[in-house]
C-alpha cells in the first residue's frame, strides 16, 4: 500500500486528514427537515458530501439505504408534507405548500434512479426540481447529468430556494470551500 493510499481520514467528515472540514462545519437551522437517503456505497467514498450536508443541517437525518445489516424502513418517507429532490419528472406545481421534509437522495446517478425504481413511495412524491447549475460552479468533475452537481451543492440550492439565500450561504461557502481545497492539494488520498 502506497503512503498516499494510507493517510487516515477524519471520522467526522470522512475525508484525508489533512483536508478535514470539521473545523468549518456551520450550524444551518431550517424550518425544513432534510432527510438524506445515502445509498450504501456512498457510505465509505472520501468524496461523500452528503454527510457533510447532513452534519451542517440542524433539522437532518441521515439514513442509509441498501444495506442487508441494517433494512430502511420506508415508513420516513410517508410523512405528510414530504417532497422529493430530483431533477427528472414533473415539479409540485407553484400553488403546492411548501415541503416539511426533503428527501435528498446521496448517491451516483445510475444509484438514484435504481433507489427511485426500489422504493415505490418516491415516486409518489411530489418533487422539488432546481434549476440548472450555473456555468462556472466550482466541481471537482464534470457531472454526467446535465443538472448534475454535488449532494452539498444541491442541498445548498434547496435551502435557498425553500428558505432563502442568506440561508443557504454558509452551505454554499462550505461548497466551494471543499472544492478548493481538494483542487488545491490536487487529490482526494
Amino acid at each position: 500500500m502506497s503512503p498516499r493510499a494510507a493517510r487516515p481520514r477524519c471520522d467526522r467528515c470522512n475525508l484525508p486528514s489533512h483536508l478535514c472540514l470539521c473545523a468549518e462545519i456551520p450550524r444551518v437551522e431550517t424550518r425544513t427537515r432534510f432527510l438524506l437517503l445515502q445509498h450504501v456505497m456512498e457510505i465509505a467514498k472520501k468524496s461523500n458530501t452528503g454527510r457533510v450536508a447532513a452534519l451542517a443541517l440542524a433539522n437532518a437525518r441521515l439514513l442509509t439505504h441498501g444495506s442487508p445489516v441494517e433494512p430502511f424502513d420506508t415508513a420516513v418517507l410517508a410523512e405528510p408534507g414530504t417532497w422529493l429532490l430530483y431533477p427528472d419528472g414533473a415539479p409540485a406545481p407553484p400553488d403546492a405548500p411548501a415541503p416539511r421534509q426533503l428527501v435528498v437522495l446521496d448517491a451516483s446517478w445510475s444509484q438514484a434512479r435504481r433507489m427511485t425504481q426500489r422504493l415505490p413511495v418516491l415516486r409518489t412524491l411530489p418533487r422539488l426540481v432546481l434549476p440548472p447549475p450555473e456555468p462556472g460552479m466550482l466541481r471537482l468533475r464534470e457531472p454526467t447529468h446535465p443538472a448534475g452537481m454535488s449532494t452539498l451543492d444541491a442541498v445548498a440550492r434547496a435551502v435557498a430556494m425553500l428558505e432563502g439565500p442568506e440561508a443557504a450561504a454558509p452551505l454554499e461557502r462550505l461548497a466551494a470551500l471543499r472544492v478548493q481545497r481538494i483542487a488545491e492539494c490536487g487529490t482526494l488520498n
